[in-house]
């Protein structure tokens, strides 16, 4: 069913970094408002976002401009999802099992981020980073590419702070068994870069229809995943029912504590 309550504003696409900021956002504002658990994917990716800008004001990345282009394009698709799943129509599988999740009660914090990463990342930054420039350029975005994966890396840290506020005994447990959570996603994101970059230069020569198929087959692929980060296995289940049980705070206020 459509929800009439959410902002139209992302209705239309950003073509700037900061009207990027500004849907993400009224999305962040949004989940606040109603509890939805959608705002903790949406807080995480505005702080990036904002990191971004930070990075193109400071001349960080080799092209500014291509790397806003680049920007806009990603989170456009993020926010286009949010926008269609949330007025009844369908985005993409992967969105759409990240989305699913939000619905129910036992996925942890970080089960959510991870299946906004893997629907965002492993499917979406392949497709933004071929739509940034024609095939012939792809290869000299490569720098700025591993650049922007840099930024997303060096927010982890926080992450596992915030979600050491918001579970408590994760504190502790890092102090004994090192950053458990930092771990996988540092894997994750290094694993999901190499794979966007790989998934890039497939899509980049390939004509319209046939990268529409593509992207269709690999978004079969990365819904299927979502299933691994949503149904760990027994054990697995075991220890993130436990997380679960033991996470403080409403979702209005976990999604203040990842802003």
């Amino acid at each position: 069913m459509a929800d009439t309550s959410f902002p139209s504003a992302i209705a239309t696409p950003a073509t700037t970094i900061d009207e990027v900021i500004v849907q993400l956002t009224a999305i962040v504002e949004w989940s606040k408002q109603n509890d939805s658990r959608m705002g903790y994917f949406a807080a995480l990716y505005r702080k990036v976002t904002i990191q971004v800008k930070h990075g193109i004001a400071e001349n960080y990345f080799d092209d500014g401009p291509r790397m806003e282009r680049l920007d806009v394009i990603f989170a456009n698709r993020y926010i286009h999802a949010c926008y269609l799943y949330q007025t009844g129509q369908t985005p993409t599988k992967s969105w759409v099992r990240a989305f699913d999740a939000t619905q129910h009660w036992w996925p942890i914090v970080l089960q959510h981020l991870l299946l906004g990463m893997n629907a965002h990342i492993n499917l979406d930054l392949g497709i933004a980073a071929a739509e940034t420039v024609p095939p012939g350029e792809l290869q000299n975005l490569k720098g700025d590419f591993e650049k922007i994966n840099q930024v997303l890396a060096g927010l982890v840290g926080g992450v596992q702070s915030e979600l050491a506020e918001i579970w408590p005994i994760l504190g502790l447990l890092n102090r004994f068994l090192g950053s458990v959570e930092t771990a996988i996603i540092n894997f994750s994101m290094e694993k999901a870069r190499d794979a966007a970059w790989s998934f890039a230069e497939k899509l980049s020569p390939l004509s319209e229809v046939q990268r529409k198929q593509a992207i269709v087959e690999k978004d079969g692929m990365m819904a299927l995943f979502s299933n691994v980060i949503s149904h760990p296995g027994f054990y697995g289940s075991l220890i993130i029912g436990i997380i679960r049980l033991g996470e403080r705070g409403t979702t209005r206020q976990r999604i203040e504590i990842l802003e």
